[in-house]
């Protein structure tokens, strides 16, 4: 395990977002995405979760709805990962993760393109 501050965490997750080309980012419809300490539910070692509906399932929408939300859970990535290095390659892995989910790419897919 390593120790990480939550500021340094929250840091890591910009990076990953602003390694993400602008015109892919610029896509992402209705989006917030939070650094949580740890899931909600049985599945404690969960490093990120994507809560919405894909822009592959949505309908007519735009008019009020809440945000998708896209949650990186800080407890469980720094119980998996020994140094400060694996904290940031593993949060981008996430972070990605997650934003193809909101396009629809499920995880099978996402582990044929090797994001897993």
């Amino acid at each position: 395990m390593v120790e990480l501050s939550r500021e340094d965490f929250e840091a890591a997750v910009d990076d990953a977002l602003e390694a993400i080309p602008d015109e892919l980012l610029d896509l992402v419809d209705n989006v917030v995405i939070l650094v949580e300490e740890e899931p909600d539910g049985p599945d404690k070692d969960l490093l990120g979760l994507y809560d919405g509906i894909a822009l592959t399932e949505r309908g007519v929408y735009g008019f009020g709805e809440l945000p998708d939300r896209i949650f990186i859970y800080r407890g469980p990535t720094l119980r998996m990962c020994e140094t400060a290095d694996e904290v940031r390659r593993e949060v981008a892995i996430t972070v990605v993760h997650e934003i193809a989910h909101h396009f629809g790419i499920d995880d099978d897919r996402l582990h044929e393109l090797g994001w897993d």
